[in-house]
């Protein structure tokens, strides 16, 4: 549980989990980018997937998370947080997303299809960013 913000676990990690949150500032906001592209490949909301990463973005402890999780929330349609329990008691904590209509078992196949369409995008425009930069 590194960086896991409890009494027992709080300073395992601590330094490394920090340096996570800086190391992915840019790739957690460029995700918003690939993941609303990923969404519009899965044939789910591009605009709702833009919308709620960026409304929702400060909706999570860490500085990075929210980008995508708002970005797949708003491309099903479905919410994220709320009341959940961890170690037998029940934590609050905010909402990404919207809920218009349930969470179903279908939503994990829909976020592997983001997912992969999302990686395909960042590869895709890598490669031709690479290769701009290799003829210019």
């Amino acid at each position: 549980m590194v960086g896991y913000k409890n009494d027992k676990y709080i300073n395992l990690g601590y330094f490394s989990a920090k340096t996570d949150d800086i190391a992915n500032l840019i790739p957690a906001r460029l995700s918003t980018l690939f993941m609303s592209i990923g969404s519009l490949l899965a044939g789910e909301n591009v605009k709702k997937a833009f919308i709620i990463s960026i409304r929702d973005r400060k909706n999570h402890k860490s500085p990075n998370c929210a980008f995508a999780e708002g970005a797949v929330a708003g491309a099903l349609g479905i919410q994220l947080g709320g009341t959940n329990v961890y170690f037998g008691q029940e934590v609050y904590k905010p909402t990404i997303g919207d809920k218009l209509r349930e969470i179903n078992n279908g939503d994990i196949l829909s976020t592997c299809k983001i997912m992969y369409m999302t990686a395909t995008s960042a590869v895709i425009t890598t490669t031709a960013l690479l290769a701009i930069k290799e003829f210019m």
